[in-house]
Formats: structure tokens, C-alpha cells, sequence
């Protein structure tokens, strides 16, 4: 009925404006065009809404669209946000911006809430150590090892990020010496201009060193891993955003350059399978492994992957005590997911949690024997300098951060990275978003953040009475599991001792165990 009033105000508003006075188009023109709205509201079938509700229905798709902003500023409380919580993004941009990142009046949490986590601190501290540790990974295999920082950028694929985020992170890799991890779209320029420390990951695609029809070209792969900038190379298995799927980049987004990066053709949406040619076993993952560390010049060599089945893992562990062959690294990526888009029912129910993961390949690669042979980096939600100790404690000897490391070259957390909207030029291919990230300002955040937040691990763990990572133990971190009980992650989980599963498998362990077959991957 208010449509009819409203298109007679139109219709009386555009006869007083052609006789009265010309002013009255002022009104006559939002009338009329609000008239119109109103009638298309009417006769669409698309939209039940603006059916019953004409003109008015409108307003909920506009807060609908300003929702998550509404949200994240004016609604959600300094520590429930999430994917990080607003303290949390906090202490990355204060300490990318060399500022103190303090709080006054106590925490903001629930420390009685179940769930909640402690490190323990000792009554006899130490002294901070005035340099940072460094991991060397490298195996018995491996002729040419590298010291990788306690904390590194994480996969990130130029395509996903824009260049000028890529430059920014090598150019803040390069200054505070700690690895950039190339993500699986390939190795380009922005990678290798600033001289950053690269590890250079492959993906199911091969993208860089793949064969006209998809396949794995040992010979590109080979030139490219002699770069001396490529420390290390990684084959990626799985990813948490989106573990056991590939991926779909559609011809409009292949350009000409993303086309050379890549290795694929120039407006032709390229497809990621979900599993890879090389292997199809446990064992002939091993052995490809190898193949590739061959080809590398004997560089570091591993892979990463989103833990799944316990049983699996533990026939790669099988395959690599029967090849006598063992990566020198391997990345665990936590169903927390990352910077990747992803289908929701993946990112919120496929793939076991950082936490869970990295115990998994800890204990298996200790019950195996084979512990001291492999690194391990931890990849899923690391931002403080309480995270990176925690990840250490849990069995990791290192970690990288993507989110975090976007956070510190000026992400938001607008989660627009999949639309090419990113509005501060992070996540987009659009020049005139992307020439928002100024290069020289952000490679120096991305350092400033990297080299305070080690700082903070070192810190904590001196307050722990700890003076290297390798005398973290399982009992310095506890867990609150409901109101009145505390225990200590020594207590909560069970810890295989070296070569416990080749001599007696406790019985928690043993029936994965004997059931792990190396020639399949069987769940």
C-alpha cells in the first residue's frame, strides 16, 4: 500500500517541479527512482523479502553486507573475536610497529574457564640468551643443512597475496634472517628480488617445475632449487584450511605473469588435483623424497601436511625405517586453516587441530626411532610468543605464522582475501589495492614483529628456568579441564619413549601400529 503513496508523492512531486518550481526535482527525482525500486521489488520472484517487504527489504542485505565490520568493532569483546581476537591482533601490529605491547589491570580472560592453558613458571628464572637459537635441519642425507629460525613466514602463494605483500615479506625475511615459505603457486621474482631465505614448496600442481600436462619436470625443479636463495624444498600434502581437496584458479584471474610464475597458459583456469602423480604409496612418497633432495643438491628436503589418520602417518614412518630414507623436515599444518579460501564444512570439520597433529607426528617419529633424524615446524595459529613456546613444548622445533605475518604488513581481518577486494592490498591482484602496501614501511614491520615475538618466546621460556628450546618438557604446560582440575600435558597425553613402537607398542598405540602398512595408504 505505501508504494501507491509513494508513487503519488513521485507523480505529484514531478508536476509541482514542472509547474511550480524547478526545486521540487530535488524531490521528484529520489521519489520517482524509489517508486521504480519499489515496483521491481514487487514483480521479482528471486527475493521473498523484498516481495512482502518492497523498497524497506533493502536495508537488511545492507547490514547484512556491513555485518562482520559491525561485528568486529563495535560488537565482539577484546579476547572472542575470531579467527584471532582483537588482543591478540594487537600485540602483532604494536610489536610490527616497534611499540610496547602491554596491557594494564590484569588479563581480560577467564582463567577458571575449562580448556584454559598455563606455562609454568620457575622460582629460579634464567637470563635471557642474547641471540636466538637456531634449528639446523638437516639429516644424515643432507649435504648442504640450513639454521631456521624459531619463528618464519608460512605458505603463502604470489596470486593469493598481491606482489607488494610478497616483496614486504622477503624484504622483512631478508633483513631479520628467517625463512619465507613460497606456498605452492610457484617461484616468482617478488620471492627472489629481496634475497630473503626461501623455502620453496610444490603443491599437487607442480606449479614452477610441472610438464605441459601437469606432471612433475625433475629437470625445471633442479634449475630452480640451485637458486641460492632456496635453503630448502617442501612437497606439500595437505594444507588446514582445506586438507584431502586442490584447488580451482580461474582463467580470468591467469595472467600473463601468474601464467610465467606458474608454468601454465595464459587465461586457462588451471586445476590443483587433490592427490599427487609422484606417489600413490607411503613408500613411494619416501623414495620421491629423496629423489627430490637429490635433485635440490642435497638441501633440506620435506614435506607438510594437516594430520588426518594416525595409521598413515605411522606407514610413512614404516616406509622410511624400510627405504632407510627420511625427509629432513616435516611441516604440521592444523585444521585451524590459514590464508587459503576453503570450503566451510572443510575448514570447521576436516583434519585434526594443530595441537593434536603435532603430538601425533612427534610421538610416532619418536616411537619410531626416528626423532633425531627429522625436524619438525609447527604452521596453524601462531601469533605471541606464548603460542611459539606452547607449539615447542608439544613437539615442534620451530614455527611459522602466515595470518600473523599478514597481520604485520596491515591485514584487518576483513576475511575478504578470496574476492580480490582486499582493502588494504594484501590479498588481491588489483593494482590499485595492491599499490596501497608500501613495500619499504611493511618489510620493515614484518622484522620488527618476527624479532620481538622471539624475543617474548625467550622471555617466557627464561621465566620458565629454561635456556633452549630443547629443555621444554611436556609437564611445563598445563591445562585447565574443568572448574577445580588442573594437569600437565605429561599427565593428559601419553609420550612414547625412542623406538617404543619397534619393541613393545603400548596398547593405545599398537593396533595403528601393526595395522600401518608402508605400500598402502590404508585409514
Amino acid at each position: 500500500m505505501w508504494i501507491a503513496w509513494l508513487g503519488c508523492g513521485a507523480v505529484a512531486a514531478t508536476v509541482v517541479a514542472a509547474v511550480v518550481s524547478p526545486w521540487w526535482w530535488c524531490a521528484a527525482v529520489p521519489l520517482l527512482a524509489l517508486a521504480a525500486l519499489g515496483v521491481a521489488d514487487l514483480l521479482q520472484t528471486r527475493h521473498s523479502v523484498l516481495r512482502n517487504y518492497p523498497v524497506l527489504g533493502h536495508l537488511r542485505f545492507a547490514l547484512e553486507g556491513i555485518r562482520p565490520e559491525l561485528q568486529q568493532y563495535f560488537i565482539e569483546r577484546n579476547v572472542d573475536g575470531r579467527p584471532f581476537d582483537r588482543d591478540t591482533r594487537s600485540i602483532v601490529y604494536e610489536r610490527a610497529k616497534g611499540t610496547d605491547a602491554e596491557e594494564p589491570f590484569g588479563t581480560e580472560l577467564d582463567l577458571y574457564g575449562s580448556g584454559r592453558e598455563f606455562l609454568v613458571p620457575s622460582m629460579a628464572p634464567v637470563a635471557v640468551p642474547e641471540h636466538p637459537p637456531r634449528v639446523l635441519v638437516g639429516g644424515p642425507d643432507c649435504t648442504r643443512p640450513y639454521g631456521m629460525s624459531l619463528l618464519n613466514v608460512s605458505a603463502m602463494s604470489f596470486g593469493s597475496l598481491s606482489a607488494n605483500a610478497v616483496l614486504a615479506l622477503n624484504t622483512g625475511a631478508a633483513l631479520g634472517g628467517f625463512a619465507h615459505d613460497t606456498g605452492e603457486g610457484g617461484l616468482s621474482e617478488y620471492h627472489l628480488r629481496p634475497g630473503g631465505d626461501l623455502v620453496w614448496e610444490i603443491g599437487t600442481g607442480y606449479f614452477g617445475c610441472r610438464t605441459e600436462d601437469g606432471d612433475f619436470d625433475p629437470g625445471l625443479f633442479a634449475e630452480k632449487a640451485a637458486h641460492p636463495h632456496v635453503k630448502c624444498v617442501s612437497l606439500k600434502l595437505s594444507q588446514g584450511a582445506k586438507p584431502g581437496i586442490g584447488g580451482v584458479l580461474p582463467g580470468s584471474k591467469v595472467d600473463a605473469e601468474i601464467a610465467r610464475v606458474r608454468g601454465v597458459p595464459q587465461g586457462r583456469t588451471v586445476v590443483s588435483p587433490p592427490y599427487h602423480r609422484v606417489f600413490s604409496t607411503p613408500r613411494e612418497l619416501v623414495r620421491f623424497i629423496g629423489r627430490m633432495r637429490g635433485l635440490a643438491g642435497g638441501k633440506p628436503t620435506g614435506f607438510k601436511l594437516c594430520v588426518g589418520s594416525r595409521r598413515q602417518f605411522l606407514a610413512v614412518c614404516k616406509a622410511m625405517l624400510e627405504e632407510g630414507v627420511t625427509p629432513d623436515f616435516i611441516v604440521v599444518d592444523g585444521a585451524e586453516g590459514g590464508t587459503g579460501a576453503a570450503p566451510l564444512e572443510f575448514a570447521d570439520h576436516v583434519g585434526l587441530p594443530l595441537t593434536e597433529g603435532l603430538m601425533t607426528v612427534h610421538n610416532a617419529l619418536v616411537g619410531s626411532g626416528l626423532r633425531e633424524r627429522i625436524r619438525i615446524g609447527a604452521s596453524g595459529k601462531v601469533a605471541t610468543g606464548s603460542d611459539l613456546v606452547k607449539r615447542l613444548i608439544q613437539g615442534a622445533d620451530y614455527t611459522n605464522a602466515a595470518r600473523a605475518m599478514m597481520f604485520a604488513v596491515g591485514c584487518i581481518q576483513a576475511q575478504r582475501c578470496h574476492t580480490n577486494t582486499c582493502p588494504v592490498g594484501v590479498a588481491t591482484q588489483d593494482p590499485r589495492r595492491a599499490r596501497a602496501l608500501h613495500v619499504g614501511d611493511k618489510s620493515q614491520r614484518v622484522r620488527r614483529y618476527q624479532e620481538a615475538t622471539v624475543k617474548s618466546a625467550l622471555q617466557i621460556m627464561a621465566a620458565m628456568g629454561v635456556r633452549e628450546p630443547s629443555q621444554l618438557r611436556p609437564h611445563m604446560l598445563q591445562r585447565r579441564l574443568d572448574p577445580q582440575t588442573i594437569r600437565s600435558y605429561a599427565d593428559i597425553h601419553s609420550w612414547l619413549a625412542p623406538g617404543q613402537l619397534l619393541q613393545d607398542a603400548p596398547e593405545a598405540w599398537a593396533r595403528d601400529w601393526d595395522a600401518a602398512d608402508p605400500d598402502r595408504f590404508t585409514v
